[in-house]
């Protein structure tokens, strides 16, 4: 009886994967720094990045009480939108969008609509897992169900399964659709096209499993009298029943007939998701939470569990918002050595020590995607961090920024081939862990975790040819 997979030698395990990923892999990268035998540009572990049974049970509750976060958060906006709940909370929702997307995001045929695809990005902490963002429209999903498959030929008990991330997608798109078999196409555009190939992988995927699922351009949406409609392998036309938005709001004036599609949305022709709301993509959610306004109204929408969990995974954040303020005002619990702060060019003036903070646009902006808007307080001489601090109070009339408090990611040791020194190491870095999860109605699934590793010199944790990337799963080696 043969041996599985997984106890083959750790080398020859990290090039069965190399050699099983698709040529040139499924997301662009940086490939400058990537070995050219490498297929991924990332490094590749001969295992999964381990986590405990006891971490499990975390990932597997948090997936129900973000979407009551989600449906509180869109009340919220919707009772400010109408006088019922502080005005300032759509004011800052609203901000530096145009009158179309305001007016999408206000529809009552998806009132009730919240993202299909939730995804946290989690720092491991020695505290516990810290929340460095939420994101809706979460791009990943393909090459990490591609890394789930992998490691689970290799007989790995990858968490969600080798098809999680495929069978998972479908199951909530017909649930989102409110059909049993819906015809989806997922739909890429030109500022999302990086993330092309994984997204044809995800829709080929469930192809092989036989669902109708298209993987689209939005130049290849067709509208029709009664529907949007897409070409079939036969050169025919057929009527989507749910689309699957992969792109960004703040792209919609290049999105080709998009009044078109919203047209048939609003007329229950077809499914939008996730649905057309930019404010519910703003990171600023995460300041209001802790907004001692609004404690009452958490209170009220959430159970005592949800907030209690997201009381502590959530940093403390602030909306840095450049209103002219009385001189006896204090920003909210924004202390430094225990003082207050009363006014945001002060964070500017603070020794390297003092200014472990992070400063992020908050949504609907180029700059809010992929880690190209986030500074680190502490990384920065201090003439470029007051600089960045007077950027984002300038950027506030068009895309608000906010401040968090830094939060340290401990360190694990993970193992990767080197291909240059033809050999396993062991790095020592900082962990992000992604989980992914589906919902579709008031269920939610929990397809799969992507655990990023990244050297500890790196403060900002992110894909790069320097980290390792991998699937998680339950196991005692974890730490």
């Amino acid at each position: 009886m043969s041996l599985p997979l997984r106890q083959s030698d750790p080398k020859e395990l990290c090039l069965q994967i190399n050699d099983r990923s698709p040529e040139g892999g499924l997301f662009e990268g940086d490939r400058t720094k990537v070995h050219p035998d490498s297929r991924l540009p990332w490094r590749i572990s001969p295992e999964p990045y381990w986590i405990t049974p006891q971490q499990l049970e975390t990932f597997a509750a948090l997936g129900p009480l973000l979407l009551s976060f989600y449906h509180a958060c869109n009340l919220l906006y919707q009772q400010s939108a109408k006088g019922l709940q502080p005005e300032w909370v759509a004011s800052y929702m609203d901000r530096g969008k145009p009158a179309n997307v305001v007016e999408f995001g206000r529809m009552n045929r998806y009132k009730s609509h919240v993202p299909m695809v939730l995804r946290p990005d989690l720092l491991v902490t020695q505290d516990g897992l810290r929340v460095a963002e939420l994101d809706a429209i979460p791009g990943g999903m393909g090459f990490t169900g591609n890394l789930a498959g992998l490691y689970a030929d290799l007989g790995y008990d990858v968490i969600g399964g080798g098809h999680g991330l495929i069978d998972g997608f479908y199951e909530a798109m017909a649930a989102t659709a409110q059909m049993e078999e819906p015809v989806v196409a997922i739909i890429v555009s030109d500022e999302s096209e990086p993330y092309w190939e994984e997204m044809q992988w995800l829709a080929d995927g469930m192809r092989a499993r036989g669902r109708p699922v298209h993987c689209l351009h939005a130049k290849e949406i067709h509208v029709g009298d009664d529907g949007v409609y897409a070409a079939d392998e036969s050169g025919g036309m057929v009527r989507l029943d749910a689309v699957y938005r992969f792109f960004e709001l703040f792209d919609l004036k290049n999105i080709p007939r998009v009044e078109l599609i919203t047209y048939f949305a609003k007329k229950n022709a077809v499914r939008v998701t996730p649905p057309l709301k930019a404010y519910l993509e703003e990171k600023m959610w995460l300041a209001l939470f802790h907004h001692p306004q609004l404690k009452s109204f958490w209170r009220r929408e959430l159970s005592r569990q949800a907030l209690g969990t997201l009381a502590e995974m959530i940093p403390r954040s602030w909306i840095v918002d450049a209103t002219p303020a009385p001189p006896h005002t204090v920003i909210a619990d924004l202390e430094v050595n225990g003082e207050p702060i009363s006014n945001w060019s002060e964070l500017g003036q603070l020794s390297k020590k003092q200014r472990e903070f992070v400063l992020k646009p908050s949504g609907f902006s180029e700059m809010a995607y992929g880690s190209k808007g986030v500074s680190i307080g502490h990384d920065l001489p201090e003439d470029e961090w007051s600089a960045h601090i007077a950027q984002a109070l300038e950027a506030f009339s068009t895309s608000p920024y906010i401040l968090q408090r830094f939060h340290k990611a401990e360190r694990k040791s993970m193992r990767y081939y080197d291909f240059q020194r033809d050999e396993i190491r062991v790095m020592h870095g900082r962990a992000l862990l992604r989980p992914y999860y589906y919902t579709g109605g008031e269920t939610v699934r929990l397809a799969g975790i992507q655990a990023v590793v990244c050297p500890p010199d790196k403060k900002l944790i992110h894909g790069m040819a320097d980290a390792i990337i991998a699937p998680c799963a339950v196991g005692a080696e974890a730490q």
